[in-house]
């Protein structure tokens, strides 16, 4: 541990001139902004300032990427409270909570939490990257398929939070998730499913669009039918900061949801989407007031971006210890370390020991320098409730747009959001819930893959036979038991204090 400490000082060292720390400044600044606009996910904001890095160092390229990947993460909170447009997929679970937040006069408290969530999530999961990455990594490379499968699973257990009491339209929501992610080619066979002949659909459907459309579409179209000219703006909301104090009333939150998304992180295609909604879903479930969350409850802000941020320093971990990439932005910061002639994997910790610790240093450096610009920059951003109905409808509806044409450059995606615009809208018009949707939607590749991979390899016995998949299998099924179970116990108190009055 010593050791470790003394190379990250090294590292901190290495960084402590004007350039270094001013290009770790400019990529959290492009990456908030890019996180801000919808269609931008992190991996793309990366990829487009990738090519910047030809003429750096090693150092300065992939620390200023590190700035972008950090900041591009907490950027799609960013419009996820303010008018409930996720930047980016993993905002849509801080949406849940922080728009609502933001429409009763709590903007200002709802950026506070998402910020500082955000900050503390990422400084845990660059904690975790720099005393654990080699261990955490050597777990992950155990993961056989049927692991895989049996945890996105799991995942898929917190559909029963995510729909309240209505647990019978948030199962209809998922499975309508699940059934996106049917269209296109079979990933393993190669066959076409419900394409109808559309060459578009060979790839499936995008997920941005589809996201873009539920949330930022769906909520234009539910506010244009209930819409009157007599509301010209949103309510003012606050952009005046939480005390210190309220912050720490979130202490376990965080944590919990900090360490939720590094170990969701470390396994390779998981991401921070998925880390969100399982980390939403444990802090429901610790919560003394579970009715709160998706009415805006701080809570559920609070575990959405801690577990988001979290999540990339677990993503770091074996892309620096292995080679392999834990999220589609690390994939794309394995291409810059090539483009240095630089082999990421165990080697690199040898070869290369001042870049490694320069960026686990660039890990804490950058999220400070978060905390100082969405400080100062929350001032602006939360004056969005400031337009005028008229003018941001409008807005939104053109970022929408253009955010799904550039994912692929291609006018389907533009007519899947607008199809799906109309389905958010009929969702929210007959009260289904819509994040369980999404939720359908990430895990629903990620499931069929690995299930037709685990029958491949080893036929429908790994599911029972490897320790580990039996063990998550165990897990999913007490979270949904155990809620039956307690609502069950709840109701024979409320039967038994009922005929106690009633004798009375």
């Amino acid at each position: 541990m010593a050791e470790i400490l003394q190379l990250t000082a090294g590292g901190f060292i290495g960084l402590m001139n004007p350039g270094s720390l001013l290009l770790i400044l400019i990529g959290v600044c492009v990456g908030i902004l890019g996180g801000a606009i919808p269609g931008i996910s992190p991996s793309m904001a990366v990829a487009l300032l990738l090519p910047m890095t030809y003429s750096m160092t090693p150092t300065q390229g992939i620390v200023m990427l590190m700035g972008i990947y950090i900041g591009a993460n907490y950027g799609g909170s960013i419009t996820a409270v303010a008018i409930n447009t996720p930047g980016t997929p993993s905002a849509a679970v801080t949406s849940f909570d922080g728009y609502p937040l933001a429409k009763s006069g709590r903007g200002g408290e709802a950026m506070g939490i998402s910020l500082w969530s955000s900050v503390f999530g990422g400084l845990i999961g660059a904690v975790v990257l720099m005393f654990c990455a080699v261990p955490l990594a050597s777990i992950a490379l155990k993961f056989w398929p049927s692991e895989y499968f049996a945890l996105c699973v799991l995942g898929l257990t917190t559909v029963a939070t995510l729909g309240g009491s209505n647990w019978q339209k948030a199962l209809v929501a998922v499975l309508f998730g699940l059934l996106i992610n049917m269209v296109g080619i079979d990933p393993v066979l190669g066959v076409k499913r419900f394409t109808f002949g559309v060459t578009a659909l060979y790839d499936g459907v995008a997920m941005v669009p589809v996201l873009i459309g539920l949330f930022a579409l769906g909520e234009v179209f539910s506010n244009l039918e209930n819409y009157k000219s007599s509301d010209k703006k949103f309510e003012r909301l606050t952009y005046k900061f939480p005390k210190i104090g309220y912050y720490w009333k979130l202490k376990f939150s965080i944590i919990r949801a900090g360490f939720v998304g590094c170990l969701i992180g470390v396994f390779p295609g998981a991401g921070g989407t998925i880390a969100s909604f399982l980390a939403y879903d444990v802090e429901k479930r610790c919560s003394s007031h579970p009715e709160e969350f998706g009415k805006g409850a701080p809570e559920g802000v609070a575990a959405a971006e801690a577990s988001n941020s979290g999540s990339v320093g677990g993503a770091m971990v074996p892309l620096l210890a292995l080679g392999i990439p834990g999220s589609s932005t690390a994939a794309v910061l394995i291409g810059a370390l090539m483009i240095h002639n630089l082999s990421p994997g165990p080697s690199l910790f040898t070869d290369q020991p001042d870049l490694v610790y320069a960026v686990f240093a660039s890990m804490f450096i950058a999220n400070v320098f978060m905390a100082a610009v969405g400080t100062f920059g929350s001032r602006l951003w939360v004056r969005v409730s400031d337009i005028p109905k008229t003018i941001l409808y409008p807005l939104i509806f053109t970022f929408s747009i253009l955010g799904s044409y550039s994912v692929k450059k291609s006018m389907a995606d533009v007519v899947a959001c607008l199809i799906f615009g109309v389905i958010g809208w009929l969702m929210k018009r007959y009260q289904y819930p819509v994040s369980p949707v999404v939720l359908g939607v990430v895990l629903g590749r990620l499931m069929e893959l690995n299930f037709s991979q685990a029958l491949m390899v080893s036929g429908i016995t790994s599911f029972v036979t490897r320790p580990l998949t039996v063990i998550l299998f165990l897990i999913a099924a007490a979270a949904v038991i155990w809620p039956i179970i307690s609502e069950k116990r709840a109701q024979k108190k409320r039967a038994q204090a009922d005929g106690t009055e009633a004798g009375k």
